[in-house]
């Protein structure tokens, strides 16, 4: 029997998994096992080369019998996070290392004489990796970039995007082979594709656009009828699958957009000449064209190839400006568009689309990239114009991919989806709704979704609006890109994908591959396609990560010039250790702890309620009440602000402040 026992054990630890590292703070490390709730302890000598956010393969060595507590050693590196780092040089007599400048442990990156690229001794650096041979001590890496001392703002941005493994720049071979791809839009090439240069053509993007991948065409058939083409930039054309381009845009999987840059997927070359949909041009397009009537009923529709013009290129604001006063050029064409595309809102969400509301944050930033003031734009018809065609086009792709079956069988393909919400998640926020005086109907999904609208609606101007609307989106499940194909639940789309902007998403440039295969007549089954979907979505999730860090160092720079001020603010979240408070004129969050409350009471928290409650006094902080707050801290290195609670006799105060900042 103890033979046995021992066979078994030794069967344990021979087991090797993959996950994700997470090297913690003080140097020791676990491995996050993908899809199983355990994690594997890896000491400091069993790393290997692997570094914090890798992707390995682990032995289990040993177990502990009583708290299954397992330890193990990295035996291979998989994927690397993160190849760029940010940090300081430190050159000696005979040898150059860089010193990464980061809270996870990472070893000092030794820098060969010739790849130094003239930084010297305590110069703050941007390096790559190059490799890390298992014989060698140190990783090898190269200088790229020189960071000047002076441009604290630039290097936190880099440093946002490194962390998150997003190259800052393209290797110099990717840039090469950007530079030598032919602008194909020659005559042979036009042959082989639907020619639309005759058909009204119209492109719609925010002001200081550069890459433009999606345009619009109408052209009336008859009385009731029209044509509405959905064309968008043909960028599997010029990246061809297989190359280092190709390479270089799928690990990447997206573009990032922070505050005062956008770290594009596809180079300059591909992204904002050859296939940016620029006005007077003829471009290579993909296109979904559909004759639809006057109540938006799609009586048929083509997918393939076509070759375009855009007549005029549009900024949403000038849109916007000819839906409200009814006059400017293409009056005519713009209406009938976005009447159609009202007529499509509508009936999503008849079909039990949730209709969240939307704002986006920007800031205003002067030459050097600093924040000087915020803007808050709200999405409107001209917005809504764009968002309804590009989601029909989406649709139509997914649904004509599903219908083809390749020996029976479905064929791999990267759906959008998003799930049902989880009931139990539901419950909290449900209780809380009805104390609001909303009632939800969980029998169905779709009476869930019909019950969110009809709270959405009777909200909307009401105070507890911001805490309901947020409190809904966190109930509800991340949309994600899978093969199974189990529709979009927030969109009420039985089938769905990303079609629009193959430009900064690669999923629409995998989608268009895919299509043209199908198209004609020649599908191709991807056996890795769950592995790129998981790939890409990881991909989403970090340039999420990168956006949200980014602004949030960006409302710390801002609000530092109010440090003593008092404004009015709103509970955007409540925890045990304080409440999250946002202002109302500039959207910045900041965090009101609880030993900051302790003067005026003792705090507890009430979760099913949102809130924090007073023991002697009763008084009440809930998510959505309005308060006056003090700007006390600002810290660039925590991205964090602190805020004081300002009791209400402070609102004569508050109020001259405001008027200040207002004249600002």
């Amino acid at each position: 029997m103890p033979h046995k026992k021992k066979q078994k054990q030794k069967a344990i630890l021979a087991i090797v998994k993959q996950g994700r590292m997470d090297v913690t703070r003080s140097g020791m490390s676990y491995v996050i096992i993908e899809n199983e709730n355990v994690d594997v302890l890896v000491r400091p000598p069993d790393f290997g080369n692997a570094l914090h956010g890798d992707i390995v393969r682990v032995e289990v060595t040993k177990e502990n019998p009583r708290t299954k507590r397992k330890e193990g050693r990295v035996v291979e590196v998989l994927h690397r996070k993160q190849t760029e780092f940010i940090g300081q040089m430190d050159i000696g007599p005979k040898k150059a290392y860089f010193i990464p400048d980061t809270q996870k442990k990472i070893p000092d990156f030794l820098i060969p004489p010739e790849k130094l690229n003239n930084a010297k001794h305590q110069d703050a650096v941007l390096v790559r990796w190059t490799e890390w041979k298992k014989e060698n001590r140190h990783p090898r890496g190269e200088v790229i970039a020189i960071l000047q001392a002076d441009q604290a703002s630039d290097m936190a941005m880099k440093e946002i995007l490194t962390e998150n493994g997003f190259p800052i720049t393209f290797e110099k071979e990717i840039i090469e082979e950007a530079q030598q791809v032919p602008d194909c839009t020659d005559e042979a090439e036009i042959k082989k594709r639907k020619d639309y240069r005759n058909t009204f053509t119209i492109t719609i993007d925010p002001a200081d656009a550069k890459d433009f991948d999606d345009a619009l065409s109408i052209k009336k058939i008859d009385n009731d009828l029209y044509e509405i083409g959905v064309h968008i930039a043909d960028v599997s054309h010029y990246v061809q699958a297989g190359t280092a381009l190709d390479t270089a845009a799928y690990t990447r999987a997206t573009s990032v957009y922070l505050p005062d840059r956008v770290v594009p997927m596809l180079p300059e070359r591909i992204s904002n000449e050859l296939c940016s949909l620029r006005p007077k041009e003829d471009k290579l397009t993909f296109s979904a064209v559909f004759h639809i009537n006057t109540k938006a009923e799609i009586k048929k529709y083509w997918l393939d190839k076509t070759v375009i013009h855009s007549n005029h290129r549009f900024t949403y604001e000038e849109v916007q400006e000819t839906i409200e006063q009814k006059k400017g050029i293409y009056l005519e064409e713009i209406l009938s568009l976005n009447d159609m595309a009202q007529t499509l809102r509508k009936q999503r969400f008849q079909k039990g689309a949730i209709n969240f509301s939307s704002q986006e944050i920007r800031f205003k930033l002067d030459e050097k990239g600093t924040p000087i003031g915020i803007i808050i734009k709200e999405s409107k018809q001209a917005n809504q114009l764009v968002e309804e065609f590009m989601l029909l086009a989406n649709r139509i792709v997914a649904e004509h991919i599903s219908k083809i079956k390749v020996k029976n069988k479905t064929i791999p393909f990267p759906y959008r989806i998003h799930d049902e919400p989880d009931a139990q998640k539901l419950l909290p926020f449900i209780d809380f709704a009805r104390k609001h005086g909303h009632t939800f109907n969980v029998s169905t999904p779709k009476t869930i979704a019909a019950s969110f609208n009809s709270m959405l609606r009777d909200v909307k101007g009401k105070p507890e609006q911001h805490v309901l609307e947020q409190l809904g989106i966190r109930t509800m499940a991340k949309a994600t890109y899978a093969v199974d194909d189990i529709g979009h639940y927030g969109l009420a789309f039985e089938h769905y994908c990303h079609f629009t902007s193959p430009i900064r998403r690669y999923p629409d440039i995998m989608a268009h591959r895919i299509l043209f295969d199908c198209l004609h007549n020649n599908p191709c089954i991807d056996t890795k396609m769950e592995e790129k979907c998981k790939h890409s979505s990881e991909r989403e999730r970090a340039a999420m990560e990168s956006e949200r860090a980014a602004n949030k160092y960006k409302q710390v720079e801002y609000m530092r010039n109010f440090l003593g001020q008092v404004f009015e603010a709103v509970i955007s979240g409540v925890a045990s250790f304080g409440l999250f408070v946002e202002t109302v004129a500039h959207k910045c969050e900041g965090l009101v702890t609880i030993q900051s409350l302790a003067a005026y009471d003792e705090f507890r928290l009430v979760e099913g309620d949102y809130c924090l409650v007073g023991r002697r006094s009763g008084r009440q902080f809930k998510m959505g009440d309005k308060l006056f707050i003090q700007v006390v801290a600002a810290s660039l290195a925590k991205r964090q602000l602190d805020y004081e609670w300002v009791i209400d006799g402070h609102k004569n105060q508050a109020g001259k402040l405001e008027d200040q900042l207002n004249k600002k």
